[in-house]
């Protein structure tokens, strides 16, 4: 189901982020390094630095043709990918930006990171809209909705927070895990949100109302990645532990494991981020060993 195609190397220190590219052939990857780097699905190559950066980079996210870059300094910057100029510097954040989510009904963008504080962004201006503190310490991830109505927090606490979009009132909470949240992800059929932790717990939580549906020991350590295939009903998961999962989205069976200790290619140090590419073909992952290893995918 999942076989390995291709290792891309150039990286010279851990790499934190991955986003698709405008092109569906094309993607990037960012981490450690002064750079965010473009590659080539199609040739399966290094293409270029597409853009220098101050700091390290813990998030990348793309919106049509702006690539949206947090760092660990607090500032984002915008980067239009089709005239290669950087078009803002959004700052707000005191302290490092871990995830970015937009909400394209209303052409805004929302960051948030180590400060436990929220920033809302317009898309047309890039004013800073709206801010508003969740925690005194680390928001590690954003999950928006597929109806773009609700924005899920996932917390240092381990509390799952839930806010509403059209004004971002606070709705609920449910404790979600024994530690911190580390990953968040609406399933595309809309039925449920599934949350990963550093206890190494995925958790399966029912829409509307987020009860508790199932739970997976699923990793060792904290997972850090959760991937719907954007077509076929499976979903990926990546860990600290050094391996990638295979799930099913229907009933959660687990299909595959990719790991150097069931004697499969792999990682070597802790996975931190995993994508598809648009197509379904290609799982994408990296972390802190350097790599970004390209896995084709048939169901």
């Amino acid at each position: 189901m999942l076989t390995h195609l291709h290792t891309l190397s150039g990286h010279q220190n851990p790499i934190y982020a991955l986003s698709d590219g405008l092109d569906p052939n094309t993607f990037y990857s960012a981490g450690n390094d002064k750079g965010v780097v473009e590659w080539s699905l199609e040739r399966m190559a290094f293409v270029k630095v597409l853009v220098p950066v101050q700091s390290s980079v813990y998030a990348l996210h793309r919106f049509e043709n702006l690539l949206f870059i947090a760092q660990r300094s607090g500032v984002i910057t915008v980067f239009d990918t089709v005239e290669n100029v950087i078009r803002a510097t959004l700052s707000f954040h005191k302290r490092a930006v871990f995830d970015l989510k937009t909400i394209a009904h209303k052409q805004e963008l929302i960051s948030t990171g180590e400060d436990g504080n929220v920033a809302v962004w317009s898309l047309k201006d890039y004013s800073l809209l709206y801010n508003f503190n969740v925690i005194n310490d680390t928001l590690r991830v954003i999950a928006v909705s597929n109806d773009e109505t609700e924005v899920a927090l996932g917390c240092k606490d381990g509390v799952i927070r839930i806010y509403n979009s059209s004004d971002f009132a606070f709705q609920r909470q449910f404790t979600g895990h024994k530690m911190p949240v580390t990953s968040l992800q609406y399933a595309p059929m809309g039925t449920f949100l599934v949350s990963g932790g550093r206890d190494a717990q995925l958790k399966f939580w029912n829409l509307p109302g987020y009860e508790l549906q199932n739970q997976v020991g699923a990793h060792m350590f904290s997972i850090y990645g959760i991937a719907f295939h954007p077509s076929a009903p499976y979903f990926a998961t990546c860990s600290q532990d050094k391996s990638i999962k295979l799930w099913s989205s229907e009933d959660l069976k687990l299909y595959k494991i990719l790991s150097l200790e069931k004697r499969t290619e792999g990682h070597f140090h802790s996975i931190n981020k995993l994508m598809w590419s648009k197509d379904g073909r290609y799982l994408i992952s990296t972390g802190d060993d350097r790599q970004v290893m390209i896995w084709r995918f048939q169901s």
